[in-house]
């Protein structure tokens, strides 16, 4: 039997981040307003669904916090916390062309083919910026005095952003990399280093090295909006750095669903 089967959820899920939506919903990509999702294409089942965000935060033993119920207070930092999601879904980061790709990441690009290259179609992390940027699926973020944990529904990789501590002198490379952070006002400055060359920079198959360097702002513009300001640079793979912003909106009475992907997705992913 072939095909994508999708589990159906609430809110409605498709093997690719925006395989499922039509221009309009893509433009505007309120989830909430999906309906149930069942496609049945030439490939095996493949069932997604994340774990559940409740045991990891016990078992990183976090201190409480409130979900997003209040900004910044005198003399505190700033509350993030909550269940976001991106206020406007565009997979990639220059849906126009024009990326300032050096000759040999230009090339390579060109070659890749985003239906069947996907490193996400084989149940791979998606990596750092494209877990903040390119996936239409609520996000829990979990504040803690020593860690910010991000959990994501779209995968199955929990991001911890390290706070006042250092990145370590010798990194062995990874999906996420190594991101540490600090408070600035009402900012939160994030810096990430350590990357693999095994993901994608966004969902439109933009290459990088392991030189990847991402620099991230966020805060809390007001109660139900969170902004993400985004500085790449890889100077082996891009000619200048490359700047972009997610915007994401409060849902305080959504819940993170369960989402796991089957491994060995072959007859799709055509990737090595």
């Amino acid at each position: 039997m072939g095909g994508f089967y999708i589990k159906k959820y609430r809110r409605g899920i498709c093997p690719l981040a925006d395989a499922c939506l039509s221009d309009e919903r893509r433009a505007t990509f309120r989830v909430h307003e999906l309906n149930e999702i069942r496609i049945w294409e030439g490939s095996p089942v493949r069932n997604r669904l994340i774990f559940s965000a409740a045991a990891v935060v016990a078992m990183l033993a976090l201190s409480p916090a409130p979900r997003g119920q209040d900004a910044a207070h005198p003399g505190s930092v700033p509350d993030i916390s909550g269940v976001w999601l991106v206020e406007k879904f565009e997979p990639r980061l220059f849906p126009n062309g024009g990326a300032p790709l050096q000759p040999w990441a230009e090339m390579k690009l060109k070659a890749t083919n985003p239906q069947t290259d996907d490193p996400n179609l084989a149940c791979l992390p998606e990596g750092v910026p494209r877990f903040m940027i390119s996936v239409p699926y609520p996000m829990e973020i979990f504040q803690g005095f020593k860690r910010v944990l991000i959990i994501h529904e779209g995968t199955s990789v929990l991001r911890q952003i390290h706070m006042g501590r250092q990145h370590p002198k010798d990194l062995d490379p990874t999906y996420a990399g190594d991101s540490v952070g600090k408070w600035e006002g009402d900012t939160l400055v994030v810096d990430t280093i350590g990357f693999n060359d095994k993901t994608w920079l966004d969902g439109g198959a933009l290459p990088h090295t392991e030189a990847l360097h991402v620099v991230e702002r966020i805060r809390r513009s007001d109660h139900d909006t969170l902004v993400d300001e985004f500085t790449i640079e890889d100077p082996k793979a891009y000619t200048k750095p490359i700047t972009a912003k997610q915007v994401y909106k409060l849902k305080p009475d959504w819940e993170i669903h369960e989402y796991v992907c089957e491994e060995n997705n072959k007859y799709t992913y055509k990737g090595k």
